[in-house]
């Protein structure tokens, strides 16, 4: 009999599920298809598409990080909504007093809202990680092969900024490139100016970083010795290196292409691990807003275990039978857990706490309320 109670909350659970989340990222797919129209009808005569399959493939992506955006929010929603079903119809009434306590009515749907939870996780880590690129195009450049602005960069090694007027995503090709060189390395000038550069990843013969073409500033290249920092190559002129051509410099760093054209986007679809490996790179500005993603990253999954366990009670234990209540109370619940969370992370993020006491805070919070909630499902 259990078996049979428990399939069916299940099955409830994940058609609410389902129905929510195709609402939600169906009424964002129609609100911003409707202002790029126009971009989506040049880009399918230039791919020779139809307009119907670059839509499907630019959301199809999309669809995938809408997920990751309300992701701690849906198991919530599907959970509450669940409850409030059966109650409306006296099937957990039933149920008590057959002798079945609520937490085993119970168990089916916290089990599948915390396995939404770990499949929300898995897509932050693996999945996100490996379509970052689509994701960070936009209506007006997908394909990769049109030229997108490039915002400036600088790399905190070297103290040398990047700039561009514009890049492509296919090659790795920046076009209009400027370099601002710091005092200690302004021995040429402060700009060094080239038509074009690509990104070279680094290999056993030499480090990563951008060959410079068509270089008209500084003049004279091919008679310079190349500029050093801590005895180390920073910007390699022809004379010290034969694979280069007389209008061609080399700029060592560590700041990759991707990085460079996705400024502190990056970080949005990078997994902890590549966030970690971050932090360790010399190359890159380290705001308190980094060591807060991470650790927020950490505790993400707990926290939204917690979300479950705080708006759970507010159904069950009153009895609500009315839907409208039931998404009234979840509204309220998670407007205070958003507020709280993105308040810490904001203090964080400005230097007022540390980034570690901001991304724990919440769940320092709201855990031992979740905890005292939860104990009424027992009961």
């Amino acid at each position: 009999m259990l078996r049979i109670i428990d399939r069916y909350l299940l099955w409830q659970f994940v058609q609410i599920f389902l129905i929510c989340y195709v609402s939600l990222t169906g009424l964002f797919v129609v609100i911003d298809a409707f202002q790029n129209l126009d971009d989506f009808s040049r880009v399918a005569k230039e791919m020779n598409q139809s307009y119907a399959q670059v839509m499907l493939q630019y959301y199809g992506y999309k669809s995938i990080y809408f997920f990751e955006i309300i992701s701690g929010v849906l198991p919530l929603v599907a959970a509450m909504f669940t409850i409030t079903w059966i109650e409306r119809y006296n099937e957990m009434t039933a149920l008590m007093a057959a002798g079945v306590s609520r937490l085993r009515v119970l168990r089916p749907v916290i089990i599948a809202a915390v396995v939404v939870c770990i499949l929300a996780a898995t897509n932050r880590e693996v999945v996100l990680p490996q379509i970052r690129e689509k994701l960070a195009s936009d209506a007006k450049n997908l394909g990769s092969n049109r030229a997108q602005e490039v915002a400036s960069r600088q790399d905190t090694q070297t103290g040398i900024r990047i700039d561009a007027e514009e890049a492509v995503t296919a090659t790795q090709t920046l076009a209009g490139v400027s370099l601002i060189l710091p005092s200690h390395l302004s021995r040429y000038g402060k700009l060094v100016y080239a038509e074009s550069a690509v990104y070279q990843p680094p290999d056993d013969s030499k480090p990563g970083g951008y060959l410079l073409s068509g270089v008209v500033t500084p003049k004279h290249l091919s008679e310079r010795p190349s500029l050093m920092q801590d005895d180390l190559p920073v910007l390699v002129m022809p004379c010290d290196a034969g694979w280069l051509k007389s209008d061609e410099v080399f700029l060592v760093s560590n700041v990759d292409f991707e990085r460079l054209l996705a400024g502190t986007a990056w970080r949005q679809h990078a997994s902890t691990l590549e966030l970690i490996d971050e932090l360790h790179s010399p190359s890159v500005d380290l705001g308190n807003d980094l060591r807060v993603e991470v650790h927020s990253r950490l505790v993400k999954p707990l926290l939204d275990c917690t979300l479950l366990f705080l708006g759970l009670p507010l159904v069950v234990t009153r009895g609500n039978r009315n839907l409208y209540l039931a998404v009234g109370l979840a509204a309220l619940v998670v407007a205070a857990y958003f507020t709280v969370t993105i308040g810490c992370q904001s203090l964080g993020n400005s230097g007022w706490i540390r980034p570690t006491l901001a991304a724990w805070l919440p769940l320092i919070i709201f855990c031992p309320i979740a905890v005292y909630l939860a104990d009424s499902l027992r009961r």
